[in-house]
């Protein structure tokens, strides 16, 4: 009951920033506009910025070094979810229009935008590395198979740019999480002054992130969050039951401390990742499709997240 409690209030805390930010956009003080300046003063400046202060500030080197191996453990469940996506597209007939979207749903899940903040609330700062982590693994499969199969969906004639997807997979919340670690391995100190301005500009990261969450649901339509249809309901069964079965089975014997297991669990249930809906528009897919499984999934992972967290703990 402990943990059930506790994963209640965290997750309150998150729903709370969540519903500000929707009553912000549905009284027109945010827009659509202001969601995406939101996304990138968090992903491009206060996501970096708090990376670097947490990780060069709570971690040593050898704990640092110790992480790398674990990528494999999200890599592996992301390969089985994919093989599963197809399967089970094709079991409930998903529509040929979404297939490829369906599947990169399927298999991909929302680790900065909600995975970071619920983490933080439910396990705190020494979270951030194996957030980090799956955040590596997750990112480097959505921005090369996750893409590749949205782009399967197009008309359009499109052609894979290494250097594109290089530039996507290294993104400043990375390369903040690299500097930080180099900072920890070379054992480098920066300024008082600069790690304060760091703090000062990492601190906009998880009320940024709420907001933003607030703005694509009132974007999508709340209603629209709870017409559920068999591909919704396919999607929402990758999300929040095959994606924890699945790393929950890969984790059973690993050698891995228990809050870094139940990281990855949590990690992995997180709701549809919120760039679904921005690569569905650019190659001219379905993107309401996307845009209401984002939606859906945020929405009923409040709900989710402290069921996972009592059954793992």
């Amino acid at each position: 009951m402990t943990a059930f409690t506790s994963a209640v209030l965290g997750v309150s805390e998150i729903l709370i920033l969540i519903i500000l930010g929707y009553w912000l956009a549905a009284k027109n003080w945010l827009g659509k506009d202001s969601g995406k300046i939101i996304a990138k003063i968090v992903t491009q400046v206060a996501l970096p910025a708090y990376m670097i202060v947490t990780v060069a500030t709570k971690f040593t080197a050898k704990e640092l070094l110790s992480l790398l191996p674990q990528l494999r453990y999200p890599l592996i469940s992301m390969a089985i979810l994919g093989v599963l996506s197809a399967v089970v597209a094709r079991l409930i007939h998903v529509e040929k229009q979404h297939e490829g979207l369906f599947c990169s749903m399927f298999l991909n899940s929302n680790t900065v935008f909600i995975g970071l903040p619920v983490n933080m609330a439910l396990f705190g700062p020494k979270s951030l590395p194996y957030v980090l982590v799956y955040y590596m693994a997750n990112t480097t499969v959505f921005w090369t198979i996750g893409v590749y199969l949205i782009q399967h969906d197009s008309k359009q004639k499109t052609q894979f740019s290494l250097r594109t997807t290089l530039g996507k997979i290294f993104s400043p919340p990375l390369l903040g999480f690299i500097f930080g670690i180099i900072l920890v391995l070379l054992h480098i100190k920066l300024p008082d002054f600069l790690m304060t301005d760091l703090t000062y500009v990492g601190n906009l990261t998880i009320p940024g992130s709420m907001f933003f969450i607030g703005i694509t649901i009132y974007a999508a339509g709340i209603r629209k969050a709870f017409q559920f249809d068999k591909d919704l309901l396919g999607v929402l069964f990758g999300r929040f039951i095959a994606a924890p079965l699945v790393m929950s089975l890969l984790l059973m014997n690993a050698p891995i401390s228990p809050m870094m297991r139940a990281i990855f669990i949590i990690q992995a249930c997180m709701p549809v990742m919120t760039n679904a809906p921005v690569v569905a528009r650019l190659y001219d897919t379905d993107t309401e499709f996307a845009a209401v499984g984002v939606a859906s999934s945020t929405v009923l992972s409040m709900i989710v997240i402290p069921i996972v967290m009592t059954l793992i703990g």
